[in-house]
């Protein structure tokens, strides 16, 4: 069964410094919510409980979120203010937490690697925080859906301007149904003239267990680091993978102007 969800969250969110020296760039907040618990969220909405963090250091932040903080909620019991901790009970009661250290950065194909402990032999999903979508239902659960159907990895991916191809990996593929496509190869930040298409890979992923193997073999590509991007592509040279042109909105929450317009857009729906 898919119930596993795995959390990449180990990067020094050196793009929000100096707010990221001393906390997480996944829990910075959108209006009053950390990006990793609106990560978590849209998890359990998919039926991914079994949740887990691959950290590093300076994270500890994330591990007390989701953890009972006694000395608070005693200080707040009975008062205006209890209500604001509901979500984040509901979330503490509803799953499991486990955690392990990424040493060093050598890539998010080297932090899903590092994070198999925590997934053992079963498919998984993967969250990264910093892309921040809005959908109903979420992404996740839409690829749940999907995955019930084809049983392979699956990538999220969306159209991006043609010049931005180098901000991503992006897919080769054909269309087998409405916004799905077999995946015959990718191309990790390609220029806009090597791209094979305008299809670009975001943070929400459905992966088999079998990814391990080809992460493990996999060589350092962009950047020296070890890319999930190359892994998915060598997966999908004997195996079926999915891109799949998800319904919603994502917002680019790694960067500045993302993460100012992700707020301003959910405080525009909270506002009445």
């Amino acid at each position: 069964m898919l119930t596993k969800c795995l959390f990449p969250a180990a990067g020094y969110g050196t793009r929000f410094l100096p707010a990221t020296k001393a906390m997480p760039k996944e829990m910075l907040p959108i209006v009053n919510k950390p990006l990793i618990q609106y990560g978590v969220e849209e998890a359990i909405e998919a039926g991914l409980t079994d949740i887990g963090f691959v950290s590093g250091r300076g994270k500890r932040a994330i591990e007390d979120h989701f953890d009972v903080s006694y000395e608070l909620e005693q200080q707040i019991v009975g008062t205006s203010k209890e209500h604001f901790l509901a979500d984040i009970r509901k979330i503490i009661s509803s799953c499991s937490f486990a955690y392990t250290r990424q040493h060093e950065m050598k890539g998010l194909g080297h932090a899903i690697l590092t994070g198999r402990n925590l997934i053992g032999d079963n498919p998984f999903g993967v969250v990264l925080a910093d892309d921040f979508c809005i959908a109903q239902p979420g992404i996740l659960s839409q690829m749940v859906n999907l995955f019930v159907r084809y049983g392979c990895s699956i990538v999220a991916v969306e159209e991006v301007p043609k010049k931005d191809t180098q901000k991503y990996g992006v897919i080769d593929g054909e269309e087998i149904d409405r916004g799905v496509f077999r995946i015959s190869g990718m191309i990790e930040k390609p220029e806009p003239e090597q791209a094979p298409s305008n299809l670009a890979i975001i943070g929400r992923y459905i992966l088999t267990p079998d990814i391990f193997i080809n992460l493990e073999n996999q060589v350092p590509g962009a950047g020296g680091e070890i890319q999930l991007t190359d892994a998915i592509s060598a997966h999908a040279k004997d195996n079926m993978v999915i891109g799949f042109k998800f319904t919603g909105r994502r917002f680019d929450c790694g960067t500045l102007n993302g993460f100012v317009e992700a707020t301003n857009t959910v405080f525009e729906g909270m506002t009445p």
